[in-house]
């Protein structure tokens, strides 16, 4: 498939050195951003509408995949996304993987085996929670893996997803992005609701400790992995309905896009009597 043309604010341009320290984390102004969470609520309900209408469209065509990657800091609201945005969409057309420490099945593969294995088919939208961007990010932070496998790994990456564009497979990845003053504020919110409780593990807290080399490793990941092919979108997510609505406003753009089209019947109707 050609190259995505997507107009966005928050567009990594392709080959661009990013820093993520540098990037912001609310959203200033522009359309519908400027008002309250409930002037904008029509907003997002549009999209979402516009979003099933069109998911009904790619999975009666079957011409077209769409794989959606979800990155971020703990509690950069990235099951949020999914819930707010995606409400509407026909369950039966849309798949969510979440991608965990590897089992020891998926570690004797190579590192994009468990990656290809959730591709979404054709007339499908996959969900990547977390996605094969892990296998290098978490190993860069602890020091397992060194900066020149992970750049080998990035090459890999973009080999693997301008396979899938190849074969008409839209990727649009976004990287939630949140301050480590919002993560507190979230995972305290966490902390003093018992029925919150069960989204805590130790690992949470543990990884706030590196905050500083988490920031390094998004900056090389996105200035390696952000291609016309697969662009990367830095969504500034300390607001979470600013955030719903710039992201789901990208992905009707992206749909919308790819001019689809109903099928024609595999039979004449004018002929049909019941």
């Amino acid at each position: 498939m050609k190259p995505l043309k997507l107009k966005s604010p928050y567009l990594l341009k392709p080959h661009s050195r990013v820093r993520v320290d540098r990037l912001p984390k609310e959203i200033a102004g522009g359309p519908g951003f400027n008002k309250t969470e409930e002037a904008s609520l029509p907003i997002l309900v549009k999209h979402r509408k516009q979003l099933a209408k069109l998911q009904e469209v790619l999975y009666a065509s079957q011409e077209y995949a769409l794989l959606i990657v979800l990155q971020g800091m703990d509690t950069a609201g990235k099951d949020g996304t999914i819930r707010h945005i995606f409400s509407g969409v026909n369950p039966q057309g849309c798949d969510v993987t979440s991608f965990k420490t590897p089992t020891p099945l998926e570690a004797r593969h190579d590192f994009l085996w468990r990656a290809h294995a959730a591709v979404p088919a054709r007339g499908m939208i996959g969900i990547f929670n977390r996605s094969h961007y892990e296998d290098v990010l978490y190993p860069r932070v602890h020091g397992t893996i060194s900066g020149k496998l992970a750049r080998e790994r990035f090459d890999d990456i973009n080999e693997f997803e301008s396979s899938l564009a190849d074969n008409n497979v839209m990727i649009v990845k976004f990287f939630l992005h949140i301050s480590f003053d919002e993560q507190t504020r979230r995972m305290q919110s966490r902390i003093d609701d018992p029925d919150k409780h069960w989204k805590l593990s130790p690992a949470d807290f543990a990884e706030r400790k590196f905050w500083p080399k988490y920031e390094e490793a998004y900056s090389e990941l996105l200035s390696a992995t952000s291609r016309k092919h697969a662009p990367w979108f830095a969504i500034p997510a300390n607001c979470k309905w600013q955030r719903d609505l710039a992201i789901s406003e990208i992905l009707v753009d992206a749909l919308q896009g790819l001019k689809l089209k109903y099928p024609k019947p595999v039979m004449d109707v004018a002929d049909m009597k019941l």
